[in-house]
């Protein structure tokens, strides 16, 4: 039976780790930023407004609070461990996927494992029937936020709206320099990959309007691509629509680096469905994130881009060992944390 890939995979930039430390007189400043599906991360409260009945908190016969609590702390201490091996805090920016409300992300942000970071969050409702939404998450004292806004795809099938998640643009300074991130989590493969592919690249199309919105007041952004895509980074919405590089040197300036695409097919996942392993969460970036020709790290550039698949964070025994330890199976909490592992990508630049 095949398993999840549990080995780290370090990427892309051949450079040492005395990177870090000082290396001929010269300290680098290290952020993280990172993206996590929460998996139904839901209050215990009926919202009239929305399907939430159909969540696994709602479908709960018994101790909805307890498990509501400890998927919190879960989610909390999870978030609180990425990134610390060599930013030595949590993210600085943090993409989420599969939150019901604001609250929620108040309550998670004010965990014993967060409430010390200072999170601000930017939320906004979507249209999703079942209530599910993206945010941003991001310490204040490294981010500071200018501009958000939602985009719907607008889908249709067969005349029908189909009522997916919006797409999340917050522009902002990494200390002192503009970035741009688009949080993402586009449409399900309900009815099979083939039939619902093509509502996957009109979400990615929606991507290519934000960017080129951008572009108009910004003539070579630094953009972040991030989300649970329920795509793999081989898919059309990615090869054909945003026409995704995977290798870093034949990235030219309008182009979208991918560095997921080679850790894919080296064999690594995110998470997996029936024996069918897939990478759909991923981090993208636009080509001034990279440094191609000369060691100039005088401003942010891409040194890592990781998936973070700790032990703590995958099944131990039986026939799914070495999946994610989901939170919730067969109508109950397992105790687990999401059925997607976290990504994150290290951001560095040389301290003056």
């Amino acid at each position: 039976m095949k398993r999840i890939t549990t080995v780290l995979l370090l990427l892309l930039i051949p450079i040492s780790t005395s990177l870090f430390s000082q290396k001929k007189g010269k300290k680098y400043t290290i952020r993280t930023i990172a993206f996590y599906n929460l998996e139904n991360l839901f209050d215990t409260i009926n919202d009239l407004a929305i399907n939430d009945e159909a969540s696994p908190m709602m479908e709960l016969n018994t101790n909805k609070s307890k498990v509501y609590w400890s998927k919190i702390n879960n989610m909390g201490y999870t978030i609180s461990k990425i990134g610390l091996e060599k930013a030595k805090t949590s993210p600085a920016i943090i993409g989420v996927a599969e939150v019901e409300n604001l609250s929620v992300l108040e309550d998670l942000t004010q965990t014993k494992h967060l409430n010390n970071k200072k999170y601000g969050i930017i939320h906004y409702d979507s249209p999703d029937k079942r209530g599910i939404d993206v945010a941003l998450l991001y310490q204040k004292r490294y981010f500071k936020p200018i501009y958000h806004q939602t985009f719907n795809p607008n889908i249709y099938r067969e005349n029908k709206k189909i009522y997916t998640r919006d797409q999340l643009l917050v522009s902002g300074y990494l200390d002192d320099e503009l970035i741009h991130v688009i949080v993402n989590h586009w449409p399900s493969r309900r009815g099979g990959e083939a039939k619902s592919s093509p509502l996957r690249e009109k979400a990615a199309y929606q991507n290519l309007k934000i960017i080129a919105n951008i572009k108009e007041k910004e003539e070579n952004p630094k953009v972040i691509i991030m989300g649970d895509f329920n795509d793999d980074p081989i898919n059309a919405s990615f090869k054909k629509v945003l026409q995704t590089i995977s290798k870093k040197r034949n990235v030219s300036k309008n182009d979208i680096y991918n560095p997921y695409e080679d850790l894919y097919k080296r064999g690594f996942n995110t998470l997996a469905y029936r024996d069918n392993l897939n990478l759909f969460d991923m981090i993208l970036i636009t080509a001034p994130f990279l440094n191609k020709h000369k060691k100039d790290f005088s401003s942010y550039k891409m040194y890592q881009a990781n998936i973070f698949n700790k032990s703590f964070l995958s099944q131990k025994k039986g026939r799914y060992k070495g999946y994610p330890f989901r939170s919730f199976s067969n109508g109950g909490f397992t105790g687990g944390y999401s059925d997607h592992f976290p990504v994150y990508m290290y951001l560095i630049k040389e301290k003056l």
